[in-house]
């Protein structure tokens, strides 16, 4: 079954040129309006797919490296009249997983993301069938592919429906997926026979889920802690003021000093993900100053006057 291209540069709308900076506010901005948790309730499926959708397309233009390899298949789907390239026609197979194709649904990810970026694979067990005319039981392979998480979800749990065919044609199998609170990136989760089938009598492999964070307008994760942007105007910096700062219980104030520096963090204790059932990490408010690009005259006659008075 071909695999249906995904523009990520449309999805963020957004042009093949953006910078990174003109990515990341476009990401926040319809990230905002698209988080499950901000829509209104008859909206929550359509913001739900969206905001996936949105994700998925930060998370690969965001990260220069896979920006470049998506750009670099855009091309050659250019030069092929909009079709992906032969070998990405079948499925998840190759070498890897020994040509079987694996269909997931409900992971919070696209097939042409799963295929192209993601962590779908399978492992076959490494020995053969054995000697001439002697049949060997053999272990089924696992099964890995990655799973969209959400900070709502890491903080306090949740309860998931996962659908997954083997090919195209196969039966629909669907798993409900207990993602437990305080999950970390890249975490596994296991689901013990749900993988390949045996050989020869011999046992079922597993399932296995791995775990990525989709990406909030508010925060990054480090570990256990939440990282928030803050962006100041320079005489908020000089001079200090009050904010009001998202976490994930609501929003707080803030104090921040006269003279703060960018870069400077300011620590909100336990307002982190969890770490054990009574800890959880911190959330760091990291100060950036917005220089203004563009000035008018007056506002440039008083930054001179500020210099002048040094």
């Amino acid at each position: 079954m071909p695999v249906q291209f995904k523009d990520y540069y449309e999805t963020l709308g957004v042009s093949k040129t953006a910078t990174q900076d003109e990515i990341r506010k476009a990401f926040r901005k319809l990230a905002r309006q698209h988080h499950p948790d901000v829509a209104k309730e008859k909206d929550k499926k359509a913001a739900e797919a969206k905001f996936k959708e949105i994700n998925e397309a930060y998370e690969v233009l965001s990260d220069p490296e896979k920006r470049k390899k998506y750009d670099t298949l855009g091309a050659d789907w250019e030069r092929g009249g909009a079709q992906p390239p032969p070998q990405w026609q079948h499925g998840f197979g190759g070498e890897g997983n020994g040509g079987t194709e694996f269909h997931f649904g409900g992971t919070g990810f696209s097939d042409f993301f799963e295929q192209f970026f993601g962590g779908m694979s399978g492992r076959r067990n490494p020995f053969g069938g054995g000697f001439a005319g002697q049949e060997i039981s053999q272990r089924g392979q696992d099964i890995e592919a990655d799973i969209l998480v959400t900070i709502e979800e890491a903080m306090h749990g949740s309860k998931r429906q996962v659908s997954f065919r083997r090919s195209p044609h196969a039966k629909t199998e669907t798993y409900n997926v207990r993602i437990p609170a305080g999950v970390h990136e890249d975490q596994r989760i296991r689901l013990a026979g749900q993988g390949g089938k045996g050989a020869h009598g011999g046992p079922a492999g597993d399932l296995y889920l791995r775990v990525k964070f989709a990406k909030h307008p508010d925060y990054r994760v480090e570990g256990n802690d939440l990282i928030h942007d803050l962006e100041l105007k320079p005489w908020q910096a000089v001079l200090g003021c009050e904010v009001s700062i998202p976490t994930p219980e609501g929003k707080v104030k803030l104090k921040v000093p006269a003279g703060t520096q960018a870069g400077q963090r300011f620590r909100l204790k336990q307002r982190g993900l969890p770490k054990t059932a009574s800890t959880r990490g911190d959330l760091y408010v990291m100060a950036e100053i917005d220089i203004p690009k563009t000035l008018t005259k007056q506002q440039r006659e008083l930054w001179e006057k500020l210099r002048d008075a040094e």
